[in-house]
This record gives C-alpha cells, sequence and structure tokens, in this order.
C-alpha cells in the first residue's frame, strides 16, 4: 500500500470511535451464511473521511455525525450531530449548544439522543476535551458538554463537582438506554497529575466514568460517579444495558486518541453494576500501548471491546462471559481486530485490520471472524470499512468508502436478507 493509501486507510480509523453498542445472548441464531443488502445513508464527510454512523435503534433510527464546510469560513470543517430516518437526514447539531461542533453517539426507540456539543463559553482550563483541534475541525476554544436531544431541543447533562463544589467545564454522553440512563464521562473540576502536560495534550482535569438518571420524566437530570479500578484517576462508561448495567474503561490521563476520540489511556476494561466495578481482565497485554476497554453489552451481562495482546503485540476483539475473556481473533490474513457492538441473538460486530491498518467489517460468530463484504451483493458501490450497531431486526449500520472513490466516506445500513 503507497502512503497516500494508507493515509487514507488511517484517518478512516481515526472515526472508527468504539464507543456505543448492542450486545450478545450465549448461542447464536444466525446462520453462517447470512447475507445482507446494503442501502447507502449517503456521504458523512468530505475527502478528510470524517464523519461516521454510531448507533441504530429498535425502529431502525440511526444516531452519528456529518463534517461540512464551516459556514463562517469555507475552507474549515465542523462536525454536526445527525439522525438518518432511513434515508432522510436530520441535522441536530444546529443550533446545538451554541457551539460550532457537535456528535450525536447514542439513541433510543422514543427519538431521544445522545452526545457532546460545543457551547458559547470558553474553556477555563484552555482544554480541547472532546478533539476538535486534534481531529482538524474547527476549535471553538469553547467547553464541550454531554447533551441530551428531545423534542427537537438540545439541552446539556450536568457535570461532577469537586471538593470545593465547583462544576467540571466538560464531558461527553455515550449511549443511553429505552429507559432513559446515560452512560458516559464527566470533568470532576480537579485537577489531573497523570495528564502529560501542555507539551503533549491541553488536558488538565480528571474526568470520571458516569451514568445519568432522570427519576421521573418531568425531572432534572443527575449525574452518578461510577468507581474506578485500582484508584484510577480517569474513566469512561461507553454502554448501558436495560438493566442499568455499563461497560466502559478506566486508566490515566493521556493525550488525545484520535482512534478512541477521548483522553484517556484504558488499562483496565470494566463493567459496572450496584456501584460495583468488575475488572474483566485482558488478552495478556497491560494496557499501554492499543488500550484495553469494553464497548458494548447485552442484558445477559455478557460483554465485547478490544485489548492489547501478549507483550502489546496486537489488539484483538474480546467476549467476555460468566467471568472468563475470550480471544475471538481477526479475519484470516490479518493482524488486529476490534469488538465495537454484539447483538442479543449472539453476533459480534466491529473491524478486522491488516497489517498496515487497512480496516474491513468484520462478525463474529461462534468464534469465527467472517468479512462482511463477503456477505452483500458483490456489485455494492460501498466496502464496508466497520459494522458498528445492530437492532434486534439484524439490521448493521456501519462507515464504508466508495469503491469508485476510496476518499468518499459513506454510512451504510445493511438489512439482513430473508433466506427461506
Amino acid at each position: 500500500m503507497n502512503t497516500i493509501e494508507h493515509t487514507a486507510h488511517w484517518s478512516r480509523i481515526a472515526r472508527l470511535s468504539l464507543a456505543l453498542a448492542l450486545a450478545a445472548a450465549p448461542v447464536c441464531t444466525f446462520a453462517q451464511t447470512t447475507r445482507y443488502t446494503i442501502v447507502d445513508l449517503g456521504p458523512v464527510g468530505p475527502s478528510t473521511s470524517q464523519g461516521q454512523p454510531f448507533t441504530i435503534s429498535a425502529h431502525g433510527l440511526v444516531s452519528g455525525e456529518a463534517v461540512v464546510a464551516n459556514p463562517g469560513n469555507p475552507t474549515e470543517s465542523v462536525s454536526h450531530g445527525v439522525l438518518w430516518d432511513r434515508t432522510r437526514k436530520i441535522d441536530i447539531g444546529v443550533p446545538g449548544l451554541g457551539g460550532p461542533n457537535s456528535v450525536a453517539y447514542g439513541v433510543n426507540r422514543w427519538w431521544q439522543a445522545v452526545g457532546q456539543a460545543d457551547t458559547k463559553t470558553p474553556d477555563p482550563d484552555g482544554e480541547d476535551f472532546c478533539g476538535s483541534a486534534a481531529l482538524g475541525l474547527t476549535h471553538s476554544g469553547n467547553t464541550c458538554e454531554p447533551f441530551v436531544w428531545e423534542y427537537d431541543t438540545m439541552f446539556p447533562l450536568p457535570r461532577l463537582l469537586n471538593k470545593a463544589g465547583k462544576e467540571g467545564s466538560n464531558g461527553v454522553a455515550l449511549q443511553n438506554n429505552d429507559f432513559g440512563w446515560i452512560a458516559g464521562t464527566a470533568e470532576n473540576g480537579e485537577a489531573d497529575s497523570t495528564c502529560p502536560g501542555t507539551a503533549v495534550s491541553p488536558q488538565s482535569i480528571q474526568f470520571k466514568p458516569v451514568v445519568w438518571i432522570r427519576p421521573y420524566p418531568w425531572s432534572q437530570y443527575r449525574v452518578w460517579e461510577l468507581p474506578t479500578i485500582g484508584g484510577d484517576p480517569d474513566g469512561i462508561a461507553s454502554a448501558i444495558n436495560g438493566r442499568g448495567q455499563a461497560v466502559g474503561a478506566s486508566g490515566d490521563c493521556g493525550p488525545f486518541n484520535s482512534i478512541e476520540q477521548n483522553n484517556l489511556t484504558p488499562l483496565h476494561a470494566v463493567l459496572w453494576q450496584d456501584d460495583r466495578a468488575t475488572d474483566l481482565g485482558n488478552l495478556g497485554g497491560d494496557g499501554k500501548s492499543f488500550g484495553i476497554y469494553a464497548s458494548g453489552l447485552n442484558d445477559h451481562g455478557e460483554v465485547v471491546g478490544t485489548s492489547d495482546t501478549t507483550d502489546d503485540a496486537s489488539f484483538h476483539a474480546f467476549l467476555w462471559r460468566d467471568g472468563h475473556i475470550a480471544d475471538l481473533g481477526t479475519v484470516t490474513g490479518d493482524a488486529f481486530s476490534a469488538a465495537l457492538a454484539v447483538s442479543e441473538r449472539g453476533l459480534v460486530l466491529g473491524i478486522s485490520l491488516s497489517a498496515n491498518f487497512a480496516p474491513r467489517a468484520a462478525l463474529w460468530q461462534d468464534g469465527a471472524a467472517t468479512d462482511m463484504n463477503t456477505l452483500v451483493p458483490t456489485n455494492s458501490p460501498l466496502y464496508l470499512e466497520s459494522a458498528c450497531s445492530t437492532n434486534e431486526k439484524g439490521e448493521i449500520i456501519g462507515f464504508a468508502y466508495l469503491k469508485s472513490n476510496p476518499n468518499e466516506s459513506h454510512a451504510y445500513l445493511a438489512k439482513p436478507v430473508d433466506e427461506k
């Protein structure tokens, strides 16, 4: 692969956030020969290959982001949170919370979307918490707050308080369940001694894994801090199921990671239940290379994620079940993999990557990996790079590029073919 192709592939990988997922049941009921038709949801960004879909709801509503030209400066780009109602795209980023950038990470069956959005308030610590500058977007220098969007209105969620009662400035809401519970991360206003310093990263404040809960539909959301593993100063809750269990990671502060799109060095994959944190283990690595984190779970408490392997030689997708972690491996011939989601029927979704990081959408079934591109019509105009989320109908959404123009990125919806 030449340098230009490698750069284009890596730019696309940088937008494959490993947040947001559904989960798996112990016995898979999908046939290995299940095939899919592809619906092109349209472009999600310019030649920089930014923007993507993240979650599909039970009714087929898709949350994500689209990168567009900055109205104030067409030479710059901004990210807008969007919802796809099949092929109709709804921009929820305007007016947003007043700033230029937003992302819709999660959505439930009630059309409640959650994510992150810039505000009009200058960040008092000069941070780039949501990574606008790191990702090459217009950087306002303002705070980036977690939000809920409902009834055509976006409003911010509370952050944590420090010992002096000061509220943290930034946060991200990553996934919500059908009861309105939300998983994410929020700053607490306390200085973080593990951050690498301004020469490497502007991040300087602790951020904790949290769940937001609204006791009644008419009440305000409250933020609940979740414990970390072994006193880790930072953490993120990336997914939540219908039982209120959450998964994610804890670790140290680090420079903004454009693949995971956060400032966490994830050292432990975590399951939270009843205010108790469980370390899910690893595949032999220490988390200091590519990281160890959980991406999704189901109502059975089964978890998928990604872990460094022995000696940090690579990273592989994993499935955690009944206290045991299993290496899911890669598509034949590949070197790396990541699990992004897993369905209630046992189908694991994610990406498999070659040694030079060229991605392809992957499905795991009974521990075996399949290139999803082999399960769609050969005349499809799209090459599927990730499988991000699925719903109870077996529909899958993800990220792809146009075969006729690999620099043009699209969102897709894959619908299972009834093979009676």
